[in-house]
């Protein structure tokens, strides 16, 4: 299985997505501040994430969730989530 996921930063409120084969040990990493691209906004939780038979489907999801219309869907899928936070 791919995942792809959405962390929220406990440090700075941003949201982060990407996709990976072991959604477990990519959080940790995330949180241990091994990803470059996240490492001073480190620690995160993990609000969302959806799975994939094929890495290409998650790959193109991601690159979705990029989007406008991608945040866009998260607001409106997470819009609770988002109301209490």
């Amino acid at each position: 299985m791919f995942y792809v996921y959405v962390l929220k930063s406990i440090k700075d409120g941003k949201l982060y997505n990407g996709y990976t084969a072991n959604l477990k040990a990519r959080l940790l990493m995330h949180n241990r501040k091994k990803v470059a691209s996240t490492k001073n906004r480190a620690p995160f939780n993990l609000i969302y994430y959806e799975a994939f038979l094929h890495q290409q489907d998650a790959t193109a999801r991601e690159k979705f969730f990029k989007t406008q219309w991608g945040r866009n869907f998260l607001q409106k899928v997470l819009k609770n989530y988002f109301r209490d936070a």
